[in-house]
């Protein structure tokens, strides 16, 4: 089992001018494990397959992940974010299961 340490980010609405309400990410770092490292090719419609990975990340949770489970948005994993398919709770740890890779925004990013 390998070792996991990454950014997870989490999106929250915010108000970010009067009237204006947006989702706005932040990141926290987590220490865990990598249970479950597969991974796939899957072909799409741009000239390159798509690369899907089956990954399960089990990161050992504070009270700010088990409250903001609805709210992730993305896992750092190898140099690249990915867009969690599935979140398991199995306290003190939470399961993360990740899947394509994120493209949205970013902590920092516009």
């Amino acid at each position: 089992m390998a070792r996991y340490y990454g950014r997870i980010g989490w999106a929250e609405t915010a108000e970010t001018a009067p009237g204006v309400w947006e989702e706005v990410i932040t990141e926290r770092k987590y220490y865990g494990d990598v249970i479950r490292n597969s991974r796939r090719w899957e072909n799409g419609e741009s000239l390159n397959d798509n690369l899907i990975v089956s990954n399960s990340i089990s990161i050992l949770a504070d009270e700010y992940a088990y409250t903001h489970l609805a709210n992730i948005r993305y896992v750092e994993w190898m140099g690249s974010l990915w867009k969690p398919s599935s979140v398991e709770v199995q306290r003190p740890r939470i399961i993360l299961q990740i899947g394509g890779v994120y493209n949205g925004d970013t902590a920092g990013a516009p």
